[in-house]
Protein backbone atom coordinates (compact mmCIF):
# COMPACT_ATOMS: atom_id res chain seq x y z
CA UNK A 1 0.00 0.00 0.00
CA UNK A 2 1.17 3.74 -0.87
CA UNK A 3 3.17 3.28 -3.74
CA UNK A 4 1.19 6.76 -5.05
CA UNK A 5 1.06 8.33 -2.24
CA UNK A 6 1.18 12.32 -2.65
CA UNK A 7 0.90 11.40 -6.69
CA UNK A 8 -1.25 12.83 -8.93
CA UNK A 9 -2.74 10.44 -11.49
CA UNK A 10 -5.01 11.36 -14.61
CA UNK A 11 -7.26 8.49 -16.03
CA UNK A 12 -8.58 8.87 -19.42
CA UNK A 13 -11.64 7.01 -20.35
CA UNK A 14 -12.05 6.38 -16.37
CA UNK A 15 -15.49 5.63 -16.07
CA UNK A 16 -15.99 2.38 -16.98
CA UNK A 17 -14.13 -0.77 -17.22
CA UNK A 18 -10.17 -0.95 -17.23
CA UNK A 19 -10.10 2.90 -15.86
CA UNK A 20 -12.50 2.46 -12.89
CA UNK A 21 -10.59 -0.66 -11.88
CA UNK A 22 -7.40 1.50 -11.80
CA UNK A 23 -8.96 4.93 -10.41
CA UNK A 24 -9.98 2.61 -7.67
CA UNK A 25 -6.30 0.79 -7.57
CA UNK A 26 -4.29 4.27 -7.71
CA UNK A 27 -6.91 5.64 -4.77
CA UNK A 28 -6.14 2.85 -2.39
CA UNK A 29 -2.10 3.60 -3.07
CA UNK A 30 -2.38 7.14 -2.14
CA UNK A 31 -2.77 8.74 -5.16
CA UNK A 32 -5.00 11.49 -5.98
CA UNK A 33 -7.25 10.80 -9.03
CA UNK A 34 -8.26 12.48 -11.68
CA UNK A 35 -11.53 10.82 -13.21
CA UNK A 36 -11.16 12.08 -16.89
CA UNK A 37 -14.14 10.93 -19.09
CA UNK A 38 -16.96 11.97 -21.12
CA UNK A 39 -19.71 10.00 -19.01
CA UNK A 40 -20.36 12.80 -16.40
CA UNK A 41 -22.60 10.79 -14.17
CA UNK A 42 -20.84 7.46 -14.23
CA UNK A 43 -17.34 9.45 -13.57
CA UNK A 44 -18.53 11.62 -11.27
CA UNK A 45 -19.68 9.06 -9.20
CA UNK A 46 -16.60 7.47 -8.91
CA UNK A 47 -14.31 9.93 -8.20
CA UNK A 48 -17.01 10.73 -5.11
CA UNK A 49 -16.59 7.17 -4.20
CA UNK A 50 -12.78 7.58 -4.74
CA UNK A 51 -11.91 11.09 -3.16
CA UNK A 52 -10.93 12.16 -6.68
CA UNK A 53 -11.89 14.64 -8.81
CA UNK A 54 -13.99 14.14 -12.11
CA UNK A 55 -13.20 16.35 -15.32
CA UNK A 56 -15.06 16.01 -18.31
CA UNK A 57 -13.01 15.56 -21.33
CA UNK A 58 -13.23 14.56 -25.11
CA UNK A 59 -9.38 12.89 -25.40
CA UNK A 60 -9.96 13.42 -29.67
CA UNK A 61 -10.17 17.13 -29.36
CA UNK A 62 -7.37 19.36 -29.08
CA UNK A 63 -9.17 22.39 -26.75
CA UNK A 64 -10.99 19.40 -24.75
CA UNK A 65 -7.10 18.36 -24.06
CA UNK A 66 -6.00 20.92 -22.95
CA UNK A 67 -9.04 22.03 -21.09
CA UNK A 68 -8.41 19.17 -18.80
CA UNK A 69 -4.78 19.94 -18.09
CA UNK A 70 -5.57 23.74 -17.43
CA UNK A 71 -8.12 22.48 -14.76
CA UNK A 72 -5.86 19.84 -13.10
CA UNK A 73 -3.30 22.43 -12.93
CA UNK A 74 -6.01 24.70 -11.32
CA UNK A 75 -7.06 22.03 -8.79
CA UNK A 76 -3.97 20.08 -7.79
CA UNK A 77 -0.77 22.01 -9.49
CA UNK A 78 0.96 19.41 -11.15
CA UNK A 79 0.61 15.93 -12.69
CA UNK A 80 2.87 12.98 -12.08
CA UNK A 81 1.39 10.15 -13.74
CA UNK A 82 -0.58 9.60 -17.16
CA UNK A 83 -2.80 6.98 -17.91
CA UNK A 84 -3.79 7.34 -21.22
CA UNK A 85 -6.42 4.60 -21.16
CA UNK A 86 -9.65 6.00 -23.43
CA UNK A 87 -10.60 4.02 -26.49
CA UNK A 88 -13.47 3.15 -28.52
CA UNK A 89 -14.19 -0.57 -30.58
CA UNK A 90 -17.27 -0.25 -32.74
CA UNK A 91 -19.27 -2.52 -34.71
CA UNK A 92 -19.06 -0.85 -37.54
CA UNK A 93 -15.28 -1.60 -37.08
CA UNK A 94 -14.46 -4.90 -39.30
CA UNK A 95 -12.86 -6.36 -41.85
CA UNK A 96 -10.95 -3.74 -44.52
CA UNK A 97 -13.40 -4.98 -46.85
CA UNK A 98 -16.18 -3.45 -44.86
CA UNK A 99 -14.65 -0.80 -42.57
CA UNK A 100 -15.78 2.52 -44.01
CA UNK A 101 -13.76 5.58 -44.29
CA UNK A 102 -16.17 7.22 -41.67
CA UNK A 103 -15.63 4.65 -38.74
CA UNK A 104 -11.46 4.23 -39.85
CA UNK A 105 -11.30 7.68 -38.60
CA UNK A 106 -13.53 7.55 -36.32
CA UNK A 107 -11.25 5.02 -34.13
CA UNK A 108 -8.53 6.67 -34.89
CA UNK A 109 -9.57 9.45 -33.66
CA UNK A 110 -10.35 8.24 -30.69
CA UNK A 111 -7.60 5.88 -29.86
CA UNK A 112 -4.69 7.14 -31.77
CA UNK A 113 -4.66 10.88 -32.00
CA UNK A 114 -6.13 10.80 -28.26
CA UNK A 115 -2.71 9.29 -27.16
CA UNK A 116 -0.81 12.38 -28.97
CA UNK A 117 -2.78 14.89 -27.80
CA UNK A 118 -2.51 13.67 -24.14
CA UNK A 119 1.25 12.94 -24.64
CA UNK A 120 1.69 15.98 -26.52
CA UNK A 121 0.46 18.40 -23.42
CA UNK A 122 1.11 16.17 -20.20
CA UNK A 123 4.68 15.62 -20.76
CA UNK A 124 5.54 19.04 -20.32
CA UNK A 125 3.78 18.80 -17.35
CA UNK A 126 5.86 15.66 -15.94
CA UNK A 127 9.40 17.56 -17.06
CA UNK A 128 8.44 20.10 -14.13
CA UNK A 129 8.03 17.73 -11.70
CA UNK A 130 11.57 16.31 -12.53
CA UNK A 131 9.75 13.49 -14.39
CA UNK A 132 6.78 10.73 -13.39
CA UNK A 133 5.10 7.67 -15.82
CA UNK A 134 3.11 7.74 -18.67
CA UNK A 135 0.92 4.16 -19.39
CA UNK A 136 -0.64 4.45 -23.02
CA UNK A 137 -2.95 1.56 -23.50
CA UNK A 138 -2.33 -0.40 -26.80
CA UNK A 139 -3.22 -4.17 -26.76
CA UNK A 140 -1.78 -7.68 -27.85
CA UNK A 141 -3.44 -6.99 -30.84
CA UNK A 142 -0.74 -4.61 -31.68
CA UNK A 143 1.85 -7.13 -31.81
CA UNK A 144 -0.21 -9.96 -33.26
CA UNK A 145 -2.48 -10.68 -36.13
CA UNK A 146 -6.40 -11.79 -35.61
CA UNK A 147 -8.88 -13.29 -38.08
CA UNK A 148 -11.51 -11.95 -36.60
CA UNK A 149 -10.64 -8.19 -37.76
CA UNK A 150 -11.20 -4.76 -36.47
CA UNK A 151 -8.98 -3.02 -38.60
CA UNK A 152 -8.68 0.73 -37.51
CA UNK A 153 -8.85 -0.76 -33.89
CA UNK A 154 -5.60 -2.69 -34.41
CA UNK A 155 -3.74 -0.52 -36.37
CA UNK A 156 -4.58 2.45 -34.13
CA UNK A 157 -3.10 -0.14 -30.92
CA UNK A 158 -0.19 -0.24 -33.58
CA UNK A 159 0.39 3.15 -33.23
CA UNK A 160 -0.19 3.33 -29.91
CA UNK A 161 3.11 1.03 -29.08
CA UNK A 162 5.61 2.44 -31.82
CA UNK A 163 4.90 5.60 -30.54
CA UNK A 164 5.00 5.14 -27.27
CA UNK A 165 8.20 3.05 -27.45
CA UNK A 166 9.57 6.73 -29.27
CA UNK A 167 8.64 8.60 -26.56
CA UNK A 168 10.09 6.31 -24.09
CA UNK A 169 13.26 6.72 -25.89
CA UNK A 170 13.06 10.16 -26.42
CA UNK A 171 12.38 11.35 -23.01
CA UNK A 172 14.00 8.79 -20.45
CA UNK A 173 16.94 10.72 -19.37
CA UNK A 174 14.51 13.76 -18.26
CA UNK A 175 12.98 11.31 -15.79
CA UNK A 176 9.70 10.28 -18.09
CA UNK A 177 8.77 6.67 -18.50
CA UNK A 178 6.48 5.43 -21.15
CA UNK A 179 5.73 2.14 -21.54
CA UNK A 180 2.59 0.80 -24.27
CA UNK A 181 0.18 -1.68 -21.86
CA UNK A 182 -0.74 -4.45 -23.59
CA UNK A 183 -3.81 -6.02 -22.73
CA UNK A 184 -5.04 -9.63 -23.97
CA UNK A 185 -9.05 -9.66 -23.75
CA UNK A 186 -10.40 -7.99 -21.17
CA UNK A 187 -14.18 -8.96 -19.26
CA UNK A 188 -15.02 -5.53 -19.40
CA UNK A 189 -18.83 -3.83 -20.90
CA UNK A 190 -16.86 -3.97 -24.60
CA UNK A 191 -16.22 -7.65 -24.29
CA UNK A 192 -19.53 -8.36 -22.49
CA UNK A 193 -21.27 -6.56 -25.47
CA UNK A 194 -19.56 -8.52 -28.08
CA UNK A 195 -20.21 -11.87 -26.69
CA UNK A 196 -23.90 -10.58 -26.32
CA UNK A 197 -23.63 -9.94 -30.34
CA UNK A 198 -21.20 -12.55 -31.45
CA UNK A 199 -21.37 -15.45 -29.32
CA UNK A 200 -19.47 -17.81 -31.78
CA UNK A 201 -17.07 -14.92 -32.54
CA UNK A 202 -16.63 -14.25 -29.09
CA UNK A 203 -15.56 -18.53 -28.24
CA UNK A 204 -13.11 -18.09 -31.21
CA UNK A 205 -11.11 -15.48 -29.17
CA UNK A 206 -11.50 -17.44 -25.68
CA UNK A 207 -9.85 -20.63 -27.20
CA UNK A 208 -6.22 -18.81 -27.91
CA UNK A 209 -5.55 -17.76 -24.35
CA UNK A 210 -3.50 -20.29 -22.44
CA UNK A 211 -4.96 -19.60 -19.14
CA UNK A 212 -8.20 -20.31 -20.40
CA UNK A 213 -10.45 -17.06 -19.57
CA UNK A 214 -10.44 -13.72 -19.74
CA UNK A 215 -8.82 -10.72 -17.75
CA UNK A 216 -10.43 -9.24 -15.02
CA UNK A 217 -9.66 -5.58 -14.99
CA UNK A 218 -8.64 -5.37 -11.72
CA UNK A 219 -5.64 -7.75 -12.89
CA UNK A 220 -5.30 -5.14 -15.75
CA UNK A 221 -4.96 -2.62 -13.20
CA UNK A 222 -2.06 -4.34 -11.00
CA UNK A 223 -0.07 -3.96 -14.34
CA UNK A 224 -0.79 -0.24 -14.40
CA UNK A 225 -0.23 0.60 -10.99
CA UNK A 226 3.53 -1.62 -10.90
CA UNK A 227 4.30 0.50 -14.02
CA UNK A 228 3.17 3.39 -12.64
CA UNK A 229 4.77 3.44 -9.36
CA UNK A 230 8.47 3.09 -8.59
CA UNK A 231 8.67 -0.43 -8.76
CA UNK A 232 9.47 0.02 -12.65
CA UNK A 233 11.78 2.46 -12.26
CA UNK A 234 14.27 1.09 -14.84
CA UNK A 235 10.84 0.00 -17.03
CA UNK A 236 10.67 2.42 -20.26
CA UNK A 237 9.97 2.31 -24.09
CA UNK A 238 8.37 -1.65 -22.89
CA UNK A 239 5.68 -3.45 -24.54
CA UNK A 240 4.16 -4.63 -21.45
CA UNK A 241 2.07 -7.66 -22.55
CA UNK A 242 -0.94 -8.58 -19.82
CA UNK A 243 -2.75 -11.46 -22.06
CA UNK A 244 -2.74 -14.59 -20.25
CA UNK A 245 -0.28 -15.71 -22.61
CA UNK A 246 -1.82 -15.28 -26.11
CA UNK A 247 1.31 -13.76 -27.62
CA UNK A 248 3.65 -17.05 -26.87
CA UNK A 249 0.92 -19.60 -27.80
CA UNK A 250 0.82 -22.18 -30.86
CA UNK A 251 -1.55 -24.43 -29.77
CA UNK A 252 -3.51 -23.83 -26.58
CA UNK A 253 -4.33 -26.61 -23.57
CA UNK A 254 -7.72 -28.68 -23.63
Amino acid sequence: MGRLDQKIAIITGAASGIGRATARRFAAEGARVVVADLAEEEGSALATEIGGTFVPVDVASEASVKDMYARVLEVYGGVDVLFNNAGISPADDDSILTTELDAWRRVQDVNLTSVYLCCKYGIPLLLERGGGSIINTASFVAVLGSATSQISYTASKGGVLSMSRELGVQFARQGVRVNALCPGPVNTPLLQELFAKDPERAARRLVHVPLGRFAEPEEIASAVLFLASDDASFITASTFLVDGGIHGAYVTPL
